[in-house]
């Protein structure tokens, strides 16, 4: 995922930033999001319209240089959605959608006088291109259950949809969902018209795809493109250099704890799931500063 845009590309990736908001974000015709969002939730329900929430979490992205989009929206019955895609590392990011979901929720609950029965759903969809659940399905719902898997509570559910996990081919694309993702994962690695899918005819995605088509913009405009892409590339490296540097301290935090207490390297290597040779580079460091 990290070739995003080419010059040979007639699509602009539709999980960059400008992508992102030109699809899921364009106010002007929100078929594409209403029927996304539908899909997404896995709902039977038509969503008639949304608003967009102006007040989205501030502070939580800067012009797309974490890597984070983020877009909040309600439909005609008051339900909230809030959708966020990254195309960076994320292991943080089930914790991340739980404080946006809540956010929300406090946000619903009014001072004076108020009824827990009238609130209404909140939807917290996150979009990754990489990995982060220890599940092979590509898309995750999830609510609130019992030890028996039994559903406790609806009012929050959380779906996530991991892009590198997604690998049906055009012909194996039947739902709405497996189109969206499709369209999401493969868009901007067109290079000729007779690449396209049938179902980019439909009307619901040529609505997105004509958003996302390079060969409408000026050459002024595909160049500001590419210097965006490409800033928004290198923030993402920057961001996965600080998160491996991060898990790296905290493993030599671990091991460093581990051998204080005097349990043998393969136990500490075991424990903080770590290379034997990791271990003893970090015990020969101790030695050397005790000396």
């Amino acid at each position: 995922m990290e070739a995003l845009y080419s010059e040979n590309s007639i699509f602009i990736p539709l999980i960059s930033d400008y992508g992102f908001k030109a699809t899921f974000g364009n106010e002007a015709n929100t078929l594409f999001l209403r029927r996304a969002l539908q899909a997404l939730i896995k709902s039977e329900v038509p969503i008639k319209e949304v608003k967009f929430d102006k007040n989205t979490f501030e502070g939580i992205t800067q012009d797309g240089r974490s890597g984070i989009f983020d877009l909040a929206c309600t439909d005609e019955n008051n339900n909230h959605f809030i959708v966020e895609m990254q195309y960076g590392d994320a292991p943080y990011f089930v914790q991340r959608m739980k404080f946006y979901a809540l956010h929300k929720f406090n946000a619903m609950v009014k001072r004076g006088k108020f009824d827990y029965g009238t609130l209404t759903k909140i939807f917290c969809v996150a979009i990754l291109a990489n990995n982060i659940l220890p599940y092979s399905n590509y898309h995750t719902l999830a609510n609130l259950r019992n030890e028996r898997a039994e559903l406790f509570d609806d009012q929050m559910t959380f779906i996530t949809v991991e892009l590198d996990k997604f690998i049906l081919q055009e012909a194996d694309c039947q739902t709405d969902l497996q189109k969206l993702i499709f369209t999401m994962k493969t868009i901007h690695t067109v290079t000729q018209p007779i690449q396209f899918p049938k179902f980019w005819d439909e009307e619901w995605l040529k609505v997105a795809i004509d958003e996302l088509d390079s060969r409408r913009m000026t050459p002024d405009e595909k160049a500001s493109l590419e210097i965006l892409i490409a800033r928004n590339a290198e923030s993402v490296k920057a961001e996965s250099r600080k998160i491996k540097q991060a898990i790296v301290q905290k493993n030599i935090e671990t091991v460093t704890k581990a051998l204080s207490k005097g349990l043998d390297i393969e136990t500490i290597a075991d424990i903080a799931d770590v290379s034997i040779d990791f271990v003893r580079s970090i015990q020969q460091q101790l030695l050397k500063i005790d000396h």
